[in-house]
């Protein structure tokens, strides 16, 4: 790629950033260098381009949009002497996400795209350290006060060689009770490009690995309800282009395309590209450009909870069961339980108070699960219609307040029309307004939420927990499905997995239900590896009896909340190994996905030469352990991991 010389423009606010122009492209790098996005007008179709470490990872690929009143797509040039600018600090804390501090210098510039002279589209670009985020600011144009977006061109044209790890958007009104898409379709890896899913796309986020030069993730941000989610969808064999949603979605009601007032900014897409995976692990772009929607007067919390329904199903969502299960968070040292579904016909309001007053008493808050309902929705289970109007909203949600409920977990959405989008805005703003935290399945990707929101606590959006319990096949590939998981979907957004089961069997009953293939160990492993800062673990109270000591013991202390990830080894669909700190306390969590054993010596630069650690690991049969042992001067550490066996270390260490 002709790159042109990049020179120093002083920026908006009097920093310096990089940016070079020539009569038809420009060059926007980020602070190091080392990653940048080339915006072009040749042949009046503008495109982007870009690189990292002076490898190619898009190839020319278009922009622009079309209007119900225009096209933004053709006929464009870039007015390069009125693009501005600027380089910021990005500082901002928030507990609920991979890190609890973030701070990083970005490059951001605004690139007007005219049309017969006038200036209808900017370009709006965020370029940090291995990551791009890019959106469109819409001006009005003559009388016209607002549009239909009947298409994005945007695109992502990926070069020759490249394997995809992609998870299908589904058909909708498809899976349980039609309430599909939910982005609940397993992850793929190193496919070829090219194909198109279940023949409607894919869902964000994206992942590439382009031959041996890099790997690239590809997201949005920053969707709320004036606008719909995307996904992408195959537009020839190696590029791929932003997808509205299905006109079937919801039963046919409302519009595909997003309907928006002039002028407005769209989300970002997000792109983020490494030589190595880390930098996918690792990244907070989703966090990063968005700001908060609304306020809350109430400081949230987090923490580790217990969860009946994936061993009892709603069978389970009765008044004796739910205490005894706030016994065992209490036991356990948790913070909360999650009562699911049904629980309005089997416990009562009435009841449900009285449970909410005896957890209270041992330090325990409750979540209770809601159907979204409406016209969107044809699930079974309630309570129905109590989050679809406003007015039903607010009136159970000022009842929440008063109980003393600490969350709800809403379920069944099964769309990403800007209508649904405006439900989830509704949702997590009048939540945040009572104090109430919310947790959403059978959903869209989270899309910035954890900063947007401060109700939002996590999502579904994977194949979760629930399938082990209904199928002997999810749970024979556990191990090589998680391990997909930190690289794409846990990398833009919490994930409310509901896993870390110590129960051989799914079931009430020890000799029915699915079998568990996985170790003890294995359990621990992905209560560090799934990122949420509430965990509602599948945990029984028969554990503190049945489960070994150890294992308890663990499950007992680990965090919930996280202020460092830092990614250690490995490839989507075979192994992980990443590290997270919480406080002064190092926990390092490996799962091995792979049929054959695994030996590795791990780079664990976070610990000190000689630091003794304690070790979990598996034999060959999946008996877990516990062991100290010290890492070398090198400061390594040799591990094994046998075929659905885990490991994880626990240490002091030095944080940032």
């Amino acid at each position: 790629m002709n790159i042109p010389k990049l020179i120093a423009v002083v920026g908006a606010i009097g920093f310096c950033s990089h940016i070079a122009a020539s009569a038809a492209e420009l060059t926007v790098a980020s602070p190091d260098g080392r990653t940048a996005i080339t915006v072009s007008d040749a042949g009046g179709n503008p495109t982007y381009t870009v690189s990292h470490a002076g490898e190619v990872l898009l190839e020319p690929s278009p922009l622009g949009m079309k209007l119900h009143f225009a096209d933004y797509t053709r006929g464009m040039s870039i007015d390069a002497a009125k693009t501005t600018t600027d380089t910021t600090t990005v500082d901002y804390s928030l507990a609920k996400i991979k890190r609890s501090h973030v701070s990083h210098r970005a490059v951001r510039a605004v690139v007007p795209l005219m049309k017969n002279g006038k200036r209808v589209i900017d370009l709006e670009l965020h370029v940090s350290d291995s990551n791009i985020a890019l959106r469109y600011r819409i001006y009005r144009s003559g009388d016209n006060l607002c549009a239909r977006v009947e298409s994005e061109a945007t695109g992502f044209s990926l070069p020759e060689g490249t394997t995809t790890f992609l998870c299908p958007y589904s058909k909708a009104h498809t899976g349980w009770m039609e309430t599909f898409p939910s982005y609940e379709t397993h992850y793929q890896a190193d496919a070829p490009t090219g194909r198109n899913g279940e023949g409607v796309g894919y869902t964000f986020p994206c992942l590439f690995r382009v031959a041996d030069k890099g790997w690239v993730l590809i997201s949005e941000t920053g969707v709320d309800g004036s606008y719909c989610a995307s996904h992408i969808e195959a537009a020839g064999d190696n590029a791929y282009s932003i997808a509205f949603p299905q006109e079937a979605e919801i039963h046919g009601v409302g519009s595909a395309q997003p309907g928006i007032v002039l002028p407005m900014a769209t989300p970002w897409r997000t792109i983020t590209v490494g030589s190595t995976l880390k930098p996918i692990v690792e990244t907070t772009i989703p966090f990063d450009v968005v700001e908060p929607r609304c306020s809350s007067a109430k400081q949230f919390t987090y923490g580790r909870g217990t969860w009946s329904w994936i061993i009892g199903i709603n069978a389970a969502s009765e008044y004796d069961v739910q205490r005894a299960y706030i016994d065992f968070a209490a036991a356990m040292g948790y913070e909360s339980v999650l009562i699911d579904a049904c629980w309005d016909e089997s416990i009562g309001y009435k009841r449900v108070e009285e449970l909410a007053r005896y957890a209270a008493g041992k330090g325990v808050g409750l979540f209770l699960w809601y159907n979204s309902n409406g016209y969107w929705n044809g699930g079974k289970g309630g309570p129905y219609n109590k989050m679809h109007t406003m007015a039903a909203r607010r009136a159970e949600m000022a009842w929440l307040r008063e109980a003393g409920i600490r969350g709800i977990k809403v379920d069944y959405f099964g769309g990403d029309k800007q209508l649904i989008m405006q439900i989830y805005e509704d949702i997590l703003t009048d939540a945040s307004e009572f104090g109430i935290e919310v947790i959403l399945h059978g959903c869209t990707l989270p899309r910035g939420w954890e900063r947007m929101y401060p109700s939002y606590v996590s999502s579904e959006a994977v194949l979760a927990s629930e399938n082990l319990r209904f199928h002997q096949s999810e749970c024979d590939n556990e191990a090589m499905n998680a391990t997909f998981l930190p690289f794409v979907r846990n990398a833009v957004g919490s994930m409310d997995f509901g896993g870390s089961t110590l129960n051989r069997r799914y079931s009430p009953n020890p000799d029915r239900g699915t079998t568990r293939r996985t170790s003890e160990t294995f359990a621990l492993a992905t209560a560090v590896l799934f990122q949420s800062p509430v965990q509602h673990f599948a945990l029984t109270p028969s554990c503190l009896t049945d489960a070994p000591v150890w294992a308890v013991d663990f499950m007992k202390q680990v965090p919930s909340t996280w202020d460092e990830i830092s990614y250690i080894d490995g490839y989507p669909g075979r192994y992980v190994v990443l590290a997270r700190r919480s406080g002064d306390k190092w926990y390092i969590a490996g799962i091995n996905g792979t049929k054959e054993a695994m030996q590795l010596t791990l780079d664990l630069p976070m610990l000190a030469a000689g630091t003794e650690v304690q070790l979990y690991s598996d034999d060959a049969a999946l008996n877990g352990r516990v062991s100290k042992v010290r890492t070398t001067k090198k400061q390594t550490l040799k591990v094994e991991m046998p075929v659905n066996g885990a490991m994880v270390i626990v240490a002091p260490g030095r944080g940032n």
